[in-house]
């Protein structure tokens, strides 16, 4: 069932139960006021009756008279007075009385009663004189005035019911349409949305609302979607070039020696040349291996204990073996005074490879001069921070610097493969941390490995 059938289902079954509970209430309501109101005329005419035929029997005529002006003579009327004998059983003599010796005996065990048959109505009470006699006197009528005011009641709940329940499915479409149309709307966009328009984006007419959310949320998607699919491309296509390089350098010299006999010694410069070519390809095919694994929710990791003064000094040992010479010093100053704070979860290996990346880097770049590495922390993070003086990095490379196989600018005269930031980060988000990176060209980079302690 579509979204737009289901509002419309719902609001009028919703409020079609509400009118006809509420239209129920009125008649239930209106029915009970109106026997009420007539039990109420019913009893005034019996105490008429008893000041008539019991209390002023000498001004009867005047009450009488007084009666028929200001007392409205109801449809079947009829007032009767029983005399009591000393046991108290009613002298029953005219046919009406006998009719009634229910109601009768029921007033007597009551001392008042009413009741009610179809639309006849009977109200009677006990009364004693002052001579001591008692008597029962009860009045019968019926009611007309029920009957026609059912009627026109019920007609009137009825057709209200009815221009009610065509108002509400009115209402419930106009509704129904307007709510929908911003889904409508945004389906619409949305097919409009491929691979070969991936920069557009939804117009968000809903702010502030939840589908406003939604669309943000969606455009926000779209823009990591975007971003991913141009840096997979990128990918492949710098990928391809890096190892088709090797490649074609390894093929071409096979070939060439293959063409002719050769001396042992052009062999051997040339089997020497291919050794080279597969050294950078096999490197530059574990680097890639190495970025698919610690890419986002990729492989699982082992997590352990780690102090990162200790990860800080063996990634210095491992880069003093790469790099002999190197000056990179570790600023103890830095260090915070509990101990506690130095202590993180994570996957040692990964994080001295992120490490030692950023710290090559820094030496390979600032050839070789001094390169600081110090630390802060916050409640919930511990950064380490690599600070360089080398070549920095150009403005319009900054934002290029985590695509895969990328270079700056300024890099041509240092061997690289473009893999060190992109692998990098993607072990610093397997440890839902992150990598930020500051740097102005010919000034130096300052690069911080920002740690969680809840990693």
């Amino acid at each position: 069932m579509k979204i737009r059938v289901r509002i419309i289902w719902l609001l009028s079954s919703t409020f079609v139960v509400l009118v006809l509970l509420f239209s129920t209430i009125v008649y239930v309501l209106s029915s009970n006021y109106v026997f009420n109101d007539f039990y109420d005329r019913l009893e005034t005419r019996t105490n008429t009756t008893i000041r008539i035929e019991l209390d002023h029997r000498g001004d009867k005529e005047f009450v009488k008279e007084f009666k028929q002006e200001y007392l409205e003579k109801l449809p079947y009327e009829k007032s009767i007075v029983i005399e009591l004998d000393d046991s108290g059983k009613p002298l029953l003599n005219s046919r009406q009385a006998k009719e009634d010796s229910n109601f009768i005996y029921k007033v007597i065990k009551h001392k008042s009663a009413k009741e009610r048959s179809k639309n006849l109505l009977r109200f009677g009470k006990m009364y004693v004189t002052k001579q001591g006699k008692s008597y029962v006197v009860y009045t019968s009528a019926k009611n007309m005035y029920y009957t026609k005011y059912k009627h026109y009641l019920g007609g009137l709940l009825i057709s209200m019911f009815f221009s009610t329940v065509f108002l509400i499915i009115i209402v419930s479409l106009w509704l129904s349409k307007r709510l929908i149309k911003p889904i409508t709307d945004l389906s619409s966009s949305v097919h409009r949305i491929g691979t070969e328009n991936l920069h557009f984006r939804i117009q968000n007419k809903q702010e502030g609302d939840e589908l406003g959310e939604l669309i943000k949320t969606m455009n926000s998607m779209l823009d990591r979607l975007e971003t991913s699919f141009e840096t997979q491309n990128n990918f492949i296509s710098n990928a391809s070039h890096e190892l088709n390089t090797p490649l074609t350098s390894i093929i071409g010299q096979a070939d060439l020696m293959l063409s002719k006999d050769r001396s042992a010694e052009e062999y051997k410069i040339a089997l020497n040349h291919i050794l080279e070519e597969a050294e950078k390809l096999n490197k530059k095919t574990k680097a890639l291996l190495f970025l698919a694994q610690t890419g986002f929710d990729g492989k699982k990791m082992t997590i352990e204990n780690l102090r990162v003064d200790e990860l800080i000094f063996e990634t210095i040992e491992t880069v003093n073996r790469i790099i002999p010479g190197n000056k990179i010093k570790f600023d103890f100053s830095t260090l915070p005074e509990n101990l506690y704070a130095l202590e993180i979860k994570g996957n040692s290996q990964l994080l001295q490879l992120a490490l030692s990346n950023v710290l090559l880097n820094a030496s390979k770049y600032s050839e070789n001069q001094d390169v600081r590495i110090y630390l802060s922390h916050t409640k919930e993070t511990i950064s380490i921070h690599v600070k360089d003086n080398g070549i920095g990095i150009p403005p319009q490379d900054l934002s290029h610097i985590y695509d895969p196989f990328f270079r700056a600018s300024n890099t041509t005269s240092f061997e690289g493969y473009g893999i060190g930031l992109p692998l990098t980060r993607n072990i610093m988000r397997q440890h839902k941390g992150k990598i930020i990176v500051h740097s102005e060209e010919e000034k130096g980079t300052l690069v911080s490995l920002v740690i969680p302690y809840k990693s």
